[in-house]
């Protein structure tokens, strides 16, 4: 298995795989035929501040993103940024075999030396206990506010 940054010419393969975790989501195909062209756009626009890391073995098998949030500037103190992790997923034959574990010490790995002082997310319930096994624990300061 390789683990590695992907580019622009993975667009089709973290887009199949976006899929794939939107049809685990809702338990059944989902026919979408702008989707992909809606993705390549999406991928372009939000490109600059986000990494995405691929698992593959003789082709794609999960992936992960991490969002780079850089803070305003205070005098003072240095400039920095953040991370937001989102979007981890790895294909459910593939599960419980390390393909997790090694995105996820990929993107730490990257977000330690890129000094990110923290990295966050909003896991579903069924993956807090694989958040946890990394290094997670809840973040009680943070706030929500629904906009709808």
């Amino acid at each position: 298995m390789i683990i590695r940054l992907a580019t622009d010419a993975d667009i089709a393969s973290v887009a199949a795989l976006r899929l794939r975790a939107a049809e685990e989501d809702a338990a059944e195909p989902i026919t979408d035929p702008g989707y992909a062209e809606e993705f390549t756009r999406w991928w372009h626009a939000e490109r600059s501040h986000r990494e995405f890391w691929i698992a593959e073995t003789d082709r794609p098998i999960g992936f992960c993103c991490l969002v780079r949030v850089t803070r305003m500037p205070k005098a003072g103190q240095p400039a920095g940024a953040w991370g937001y992790l989102s979007n981890f997923f790895v294909l459910p034959e593939h599960r419980d075999a390390g393909v997790g574990a090694a995105l996820m010490a990929a993107l730490l790995k990257h977000a330690e030396e890129h000094g990110y002082p923290r990295v966050v997310l909003t896991p579903t319930k069924r993956a807090i206990p694989f958040y946890e096994r990394a290094g997670f624990s809840p973040a009680e300061s943070m706030l929500l506010r629904p906009t709808e």
